[in-house]
C-alpha cells in the first residue's frame, strides 16, 4: 500500500510538472484564484446585455462588506490582475467587485462586438445595473481607467469616487508600436515587457513565451478590435473631463514607459476635484507590482471624509 501511495504521489507531481510546463499561465491563474478564495473573494458569473446580445456571460470576483468598489482591468488583462489590491480593500471594509470585461478572462467573447471603449463602458454600466449598485466607487487601470471615466461621464450620479491608475483616454505621443499588444515573436514580447516594467525586464523563459503566443493566437482578435477602435480617436475624452465633479484620485508609476506621467498630469489638470500621486520606482503595472504602496493610498482616499482636489505629490521609491 505504501508503495502504491508513493507511486500515486509521484505520478501526480509528474502530471503537475508537465501541466506547468505546457500551460504555465493557466497554473498561475488557478494559483491566484485559490489565493483570492482564501482572502474571502469568490468567483461568480452573471448575464448582461452587450453589443446587441441580450445575454452575455460575465465573470467577476466579489467579496467583503461595506461600501461597494468596482475594479476595471486594462487591455489584454483580466480581473486577477487586481489580486494584490482586492484583499486590502476587503480588509478595509469594502464590498469589492472585479469583473472580466467582455472579451477577456472567463467572460464571453461575442464575435459581433467592436470592443470599443463605448461598448465596454456600456457593459460596466449594465453590470452595475445587474448588481443593483445605485452608488459605487469606480477604479480603472490603463484602458480600464478610460472606461471608468466614460462611465463616470455617462452616469455621474452613480459614481461616488473615481480612482485612475496609469490611465489611457486622452491624447499623448505614441512612441511605440501598437502591434506590440499582439506579440507573436520573442522580440515583440521582450519589447512589450520593457514598456510595462519600470526597469530592465527579466527574461521570459521559453516555455512561458510559448504559452503566451498560444493565448495571443486564440484571443488576440479581441485586443486587435480594441486597439483598432482606440486608434480611430472616436472615444477620446480630451475636452470632456471638466464635467467630472466627483473626487478623483489619479495614481501613476513614474517609470511608466507605456503611458507617460505627462498624460496623468493632463488628466489631473482637466478634472477639477482630482488628486495626483506619482510613485517613483513603479511602472505601468503599479497596481500589481507596487500594491504595498498603493493599497493605503487607495483605501485612504475612499475612506477620507472630504478629499481635497488640486493636490499633486510624488512618493519616493520604497526602500
Amino acid at each position: 500500500m505504501t508503495r502504491w501511495v508513493l507511486l500515486s504521489i509521484l505520478l501526480l507531481l509528474l502530471c503537475l510538472v508537465v501541466f506547468a510546463f505546457l500551460r504555465p499561465l493557466t497554473l498561475l491563474w488557478v494559483a491566484t484564484q485559490t489565493r483570492l478564495r482564501f482572502e474571502g473573494l469568490h468567483s461568480d458569473y452573471t448575464d448582461i446585455p452587450f453589443a446587441g446580445n441580450p445575454h452575455v456571460r460575465i465573470h467577476y470576483y466579489s467579496g467583503g462588506s461595506g461600501s461597494p468598489v468596482v475594479l476595471i482591468h486594462g487591455l489584454g488583462s483580466r480581473a486577477e490582475d487586481w489580486a494584490n489590491l482586492m484583499p486590502q480593500l476587503v480588509r478595509d471594509h469594502h464590498r469589492v467587485y472585479a469583473l472580466d470585461l467582455p472579451g477577456y478572462g472567463r467572460s464571453d467573447w461575442p464575435a459581433n462586438a467592436s470592443y470599443s471603449i463605448a461598448e465596454e463602458a456600456a457593459a460596466v454600466e449594465a453590470f452595475l445595473d445587474n448588481r443593483r449598485l445605485a452608488s459605487a466607487d469606480l477604479a480603472g487601470w490603463s484602458m480600464g481607467g478610460w472606461i471608468a471615466m466614460r462611465v463616470a461621464l455617462d452616469q455621474p450620479q452613480r459614481i461616488r469616487r473615481l480612482v485612475l491608475f496609469d490611465s489611457a483616454g486622452t491624447r499623448f505621443t505614441l512612441d511605440w508600436d501598437i502591434a506590440l499588444f499582439e506579440p507573436d515573436t520573442p522580440a515583440k514580447l521582450a519589447a512589450l515587457d520593457d514598456l510595462l516594467m519600470p526597469g530592465p525586464a527579466p527574461h521570459i523563459p521559453t516555455f512561458i513565451q510559448r504559452d503566451i503566443f498560444r493565448w495571443v493566437h486564440r484571443h488576440g482578435w479581441v485586443v486587435k478590435r480594441n486597439t483598432d477602435s482606440m486608434l480611430t480617436a472616436a472615444d477620446l475624452l480630451d475636452g470632456k473631463l471638466g464635467a467630472l465633479q466627483m473626487p478623483t484620485l489619479i495614481v501613476w508609476g513614474k517609470q511608466d514607459h507605456l503611458i507617460p506621467v505627462s498624460a496623468g498630469d493632463a488628466i489631473h489638470h482637466a478634472i477639477p476635484q482630482s488628486e495626483f500621486v506619482v510613485l517613483n520606482g513603479c511602472g505601468h503595472l503599479a497596481p500589481a507590482q507596487c500594491a504595498a504602496q498603493i493599497g493605503p493610498l487607495f483605501t485612504g482616499f475612499l475612506d477620507e471624509a472630504s478629499p481635497i482636489g488640486g493636490q499633486r505629490a510624488e512618493i519616493p521609491k520604497k526602500p
